[in-house]
């Protein structure tokens, strides 16, 4: 394991375009989340929306951002036939995947801890919002795990279907396209259930802070349940990458 980690942070570090997609989580996480901020209106320091979500908006586009660094972890791989060395390097497949899932998860929480520490500063200055709150640090804390996540599961799609616009296009419209069903419901016992099973919906509920009883799902529950999505993707992957020919 040791020699596959080494491996993959080097081939993670030197590969063109990493540092700027990294750098690309911290900018989109924090930019959307100043402009979501700014955009909210609180007269007399009194807010309608709970404003720890706003602050962390921009997580929602840092996702995507996420994603397809995950994809090109993998997925360049394949695309230029290098998984071939990978796999005679380190004969031990699963392996593999586990360095590459090990390497991603230190990398995105790095960018993920800055984007959303940038986030709540910027909600701080522009919003009554209290960051040493217990239930703003909670929002935080799920929100970084929440990226890891999306990074997971992209890495686990990608593993399965090998190519990197197949798996960004799924990975993303498990996150988008949900929401969008969502809205077009008019059952709402359907758009509930919708809620408590859609990667996105669900986990970001990590977020909230207000209105918990009105939630579909609670916060830490609707975590699990990106949680369950990543390592179904993930265990996927693994057996495919183990069963068939690279």
């Amino acid at each position: 394991m040791r020699r596959a980690l080494h491996a993959e942070w080097t081939k993670l570090r030197t590969t063109p375009g990493t540092v700027l997609l990294l750098l690309s989580v911290v900018v989109a996480t924090v930019g959307i989340s100043i402009l979501a901020a700014a955009a909210t209106d609180c007269p007399g320091g009194i807010c309608a929306v709970d404003i720890t979500k706003v602050s962390l908006t921009g997580v929602q586009l840092g996702q995507a951002v996420v994603a397809v660094l995950a994809v090109q972890l993998i997925g360049a791989e394949y695309g230029t036939g290098m998984i071939h060395v990978s796999l005679a390097a380190v004969p031990r497949r699963l392996t593999v995947l586990a360095a590459k899932a090990l390497v991603l998860t230190a990398v995105v929480t790095a960018a993920a801890t800055a984007g959303v520490a940038g986030s709540l500063v910027a909600g701080n200055r522009l919003l009554p919002l209290t960051v040493t709150d217990t239930a703003v640090l909670r929002a935080a804390f799920g929100s970084v795990l929440y990226l890891v996540l999306i990074g997971l599961l992209a890495l686990g799609v990608t593993a399965a279907v090998r190519t990197p616009a197949t798996a960004a296009g799924l990975v993303l419209g498990l996150l988008y396209v949900f929401p969008i069903v969502g809205l077009a419901a008019t059952d709402p016992d359907f758009r509930r259930h919708l809620d408590q099973i859609a990667p996105m919906t669900a986990g970001l509920a990590i977020q909230s802070t207000t209105g918990l009883d009105s939630l579909a799902i609670s916060p830490w529950r609707g975590l699990a349940v990106l949680g369950a999505w990543a390592a179904a993707a993930l265990l996927a992957g693994g057996l495919l990458i183990r069963l068939r020919d690279a």
